[in-house]
């Protein structure tokens, strides 16, 4: 598989540029027939005993202004991945004259980089303080994907209704159209609602470089499957359910906790599963996803649960306007046998 058979012409467009209100008055392409419904009659695609799947992890406000020492450059830092206490990896902008050793102040506290930055990334140090996701609640933004280029009301709009657990760098956005008019419309009907934890990184967004798609290092980020999540699972299959993951993490949540037979246990751990065509899913049955970038380890995920089918789903979308990307519209997958 090369990586340009994942390719499509997605004009900028079709990338939502704001936050639709209410959330659930997004649209839901079904893309076993192209029909298309409100988000808000979701739970009219399911029956009593199927069980929803979601990610609860919540979205740090990590992205920082900070000045270099002792020439007061100014430098935009993004947090991605947390290493121990003080250090973390973390995006650099700009990044090009930054070297290993350079000290940078944020607030009242300074970061010394450990390595020399490589893409824009480099490790950073941070001097002991306050506990940094204290300091980060007073000095930290939200980061939005850098396609997005409107404006939030408030940066809470970007976190799902189900965002607990802080930990990520980026929202799980096919969540993001859930509200409790939803939820209450799916447990009204008999369909039970599970959490699992997926903190997701910014390499999820990432291009692919050219190339064999097998040649791609997927990006590992860290799952927590609890008891409870796992015995709803285990028991929704059991009893001829159907368990459907909302989003792409949730899905290599899932399939990551599964031994072949799609027994779920419960798990908390890295996972660096990428489901690329020809994987056949242990425990998901459908799949609720946003429409996702070109190139991107997302689209291939999509590509092999629904098979070469995704690029009539995405064409049609396309034709008929539907909003891509973080604040876009929605997608309903039943996942191929």
């Amino acid at each position: 598989m090369h990586v340009e058979d994942y390719d499509y012409d997605l004009p900028p467009v079709a990338i939502a540029q704001a936050a639709i209100e209410p959330r659930d008055a997004s649209r839901l392409l079904i893309a076993a027939t192209l029909d298309e419904i409100p988000f808000s009659e979701i739970a009219n695609l399911f029956v009593a005993g199927d069980l929803v799947v979601v990610n609860r992890t919540r979205v740090r406000p990590a992205r920082l202004q900070a000045n270099r020492v002792p020439t007061g450059g100014h430098i935009e830092v993004l947090l991605t991945r947390r290493i121990d206490e003080r250090r973390w990896e973390a995006m650099m902008r700009p990044s090009r004259r930054l070297r290993r050793g350079d000290v940078l102040k944020v607030g009242d506290r300074t970061m010394r980089l450990l390595s020399e930055p490589s893409g824009g990334v480099a490790t950073a140090e941070f001097t002991p303080n306050e506990d940094l996701d204290v300091f980060l609640e007073r000095h930290g933004t939200t980061p939005l994907p850098p396609y997005f280029t409107g404006t939030l009301h408030d940066d809470d709009r970007y976190q799902t209704m189900f965002a607990t657990d802080l930990g990520s760098s980026a929202a799980p956005t096919a969540a993001l159209h859930f509200t409790p008019g939803v939820v209450n419309s799916l447990l009204a009907k008999g369909v039970d609602i599970a959490e699992i934890n997926l903190e997701v990184g910014l390499d999820t967004f990432r291009p692919m470089g050219d190339g064999n798609v097998e040649d791609h290092e997927i990006h590992t980020e860290r799952v927590t499957v609890d008891s409870s999540a796992a015995d709803a699972i285990n028991t929704c299959k059991a009893s001829g359910g159907r368990v459907i993951a909302v989003g792409t993490t949730v899905t290599r949540a899932l399939e990551s906790a599964a031994d072949p037979a799609g027994m779920v246990s419960p798990m908390s751990g890295p996972t660096s599963l990428f489901i690329t065509p020809g994987y056949r899913a242990r425990v998901v049955d459908s799949l609720i996803t946003n429409f996702h970038a070109p190139r991107t380890t997302l689209l291939v995920l999509i590509s092999a649960l629904m098979g070469e089918e995704w690029r009539r789903v995405y064409g049609h979308a396309l034709d008929a306007q539907f909003r891509f990307l973080s604040f876009g519209d929605a997608m309903y997958i039943e996942v191929q046998p």
